[in-house]
């Protein structure tokens, strides 16, 4: 049986070829595979997903991603190659790559390939709030630091004094209002809600979260993220 977004819902992954915390990181072995191969199988293992469209700048990165199932239809421009090139505009990029030729997007999951540790049941969340009654245009995931900005967060004054950032100070953490940090792992996009966010901004759009749990939030950057995300990989139920 044909799930009914398979045909209408694709994965994009974006993997530029530089990096300065940890060089080649994309494609560094990490149990046993690449670590884009973790995102790129992940999304094609779960039935609302109809392919995987990978962004790159990098030849090898787009050699082990094919080999890996996923369709790398070109090399990305450099004008969206830079180090400070936005994210959006460069889903976007690919997303309308794909209109041009005739593919009918209404979704796109886009997974972040230093993400590695992200489970199926984290997408179905996603998935599910996004299909809610009251949906969103994205859905984002997101997980508890443990840092709040109204209990433990202080931010520097222009004489050098730090203060809390916000509330004044609650005194107890029970009173904090809950806060969430990003985790990268997943956006589900409505596809409209892409093109406008890909002009205006991500919090142009009306946005909704879902939460994962810290274990499985590991976003690689460093050595020591990349330590961390394989040990917590080992310890994880088979």
């Amino acid at each position: 049986m044909i799930h009914p977004h398979a045909m209408t819902t694709l994965a994009t992954i974006c993997a530029r070829g530089g990096s300065k915390g940890l060089p080649g990181k994309n494609i560094l072995p990490f149990a046993g595979l690449p670590l884009i191969a973790h995102s790129i199988r992940f999304a094609l293992q779960h039935p609302a997903i109809g392919a995987v469209h990978v962004s790159t700048d990098d030849p090898e990165i787009a050699r082990i991603a094919r080999e890996h199932g996923a369709i790398v239809p070109y090399l990305r421009p450099v004008e969206l190659a830079r180090d400070d090139t936005p994210k959006l505009p460069v889903i976007e990029h690919l997303v309308a790559h794909l209109e041009a030729r005739g593919t009918i997007v209404t979704r796109i999951v886009d997974l972040q390939p230093t993400s590695p540790l992200r489970a199926p049941a984290d997408l179905d969340g996603c998935l599910a709030r996004f299909d809610a009654p009251d949906a969103p245009d994205l859905v984002l995931s997101v997980f508890d630091s443990g840092f709040n900005p109204y209990f433990n967060l202080v931010e520097e004054l222009p004489d050098g004094r730090v203060c809390i950032s916000k509330g004044g100070g609650l005194g107890a953490r029970q009173n904090a209002p809950k806060v969430w940090a990003l985790n990268g792992s997943i956006y589900v996009w409505r596809r409209e809600a892409l093109a406008h966010a890909a002009r205006h901004g991500l919090w142009s759009v009306s946005v909704a979260a879902y939460a994962m749990p810290a274990q499985r939030s590991v976003d690689i950057d460093t050595a020591d993220d990349f330590a961390l995300a394989e040990w917590l990989h080992h310890r994880q139920p088979a």
